[in-house]
């Protein structure tokens, strides 16, 4: 094992790879939050450390290794954006976004070190959180998630970002203004909790069972009279529960046509989901087929996110039932 130092420019690759690989998960998260898209923050986060392989003798040890990877990654994130300028709907719908399991939130560190390395918030990688910071500009953004996310100052997020803590604190205010009205204005209201509660454990069994035997009028019933519904990345914003059900109901669920589903359970973004696999006519098994992430308010399914087929393997799911 190569040893600590404070000067990376001397280490060979492997050892180089040592030092910064410990901080993967949790940059993937700072990356995904900033850009809403699980694979683009894979790239990112490759290009971060490849940044930092050939940087590497910039690193003067003035600063943790953590805080000069977030610095990086940070950067790596608004040129991506900058290339790649792009806007949420008029209707609010992002059609990048895609959903973070719970399994590699589960992987995130759990310590705090100061400003420039706080505990990450679980609860700041919610959907509803996700899709509001999306509508703000890059900078904003930015600054937004090193400030009130992850904890830094705004001598810190100067530095990190190479710009003025005059220019942080007015891409503060604008953030936070603008994140209110996008945001329930109490926290708790949309902050998700450690764990499901017996209530939420009931409606989610509820809502699986309903999907199971297509019973659109049983999932009415769990539904929020605002129940707002989207399909990323297909375009659509649906919202009110007779428009939502109806728009399932023209789609064939609950036709023989459409065929029978079956459920598994897990979690997403700090979220209850549910895994449907369906199985046509003249199929053998079940085969994937959406995953809804769920978001409860006032102990009905608010919100329903889905997501297609191709986020299964991600959540480690059967291939078949």
């Amino acid at each position: 094992m190569s040893p600590i130092t404070d000067d990376l420019h001397p280490l060979d690759e492997h050892a180089f790879s040592a030092r910064v690989e410990p901080h993967r998960r949790e940059l993937h998260v700072h990356c995904y939050r900033l850009l809403g898209s699980f694979d683009e923050a894979e790239d990112l986060v490759q290009e971060a450390f490849l940044r930092a392989w050939r940087r590497r003798e910039t690193y003067a040890g003035r600063a943790s290794v953590r805080a000069w990877l977030y610095r990086i990654a940070t950067n790596a994130c608004l040129d991506a954006l900058d290339k790649r300028p792009r806007r949420p709907s008029t209707s609010g719908e992002v059609a990048w976004l895609q959903p973070y399991p719970d399994a590699l939130l589960d992987q995130l560190p759990d310590r705090r070190e100061g400003p420039e390395g706080a505990a990450l918030a679980k609860e700041t990688v919610e959907l509803a959180f996700i899709v509001a910071i999306q509508h703000l500009a890059p900078l904003p953004r930015a600054v937004l998630v090193l400030r009130d996310v992850l904890g830094c100052s705004a001598k810190e997020s100067a530095r990190l970002l190479e710009t003025t803590e005059a220019s942080v604190n007015s891409a503060l205010q604008r953030a936070r203004g603008e994140l209110r009205e996008r945001l329930p204005e109490e926290r708790e209201a949309w902050r998700p909790d450690a764990e499901p509660t017996a209530a939420e454990r009931e409606l989610l069994a509820r809502y699986v069972d309903c999907t199971e035997r297509a019973d659109a009028e049983g999932t009415a019933a769990l539904l929020h009279q605002d129940v707002r519904f989207s399909m990323p990345p297909a375009p659509g914003l649906w919202e009110g529960r007779d428009t939502v059900v109806q728009a399932w109901v023209d789609g064939g669920f609950g036709s023989d046509a459409f065929g029978s589903l079956r459920c598994v359970v897990t979690r997403a973004n700090g979220q209850p989901a549910v895994a449907a696999y369906v199985r046509r006519p003249g199929d053998a098994a079940h085969e994937p087929l959406a995953i809804d992430v769920l978001g409860v308010r006032d102990g009905v399914v608010g919100d329903i996110t889905t997501f297609d087929r191709s986020q299964f393997a991600r959540f480690d799911l059967p291939a078949a039932l």
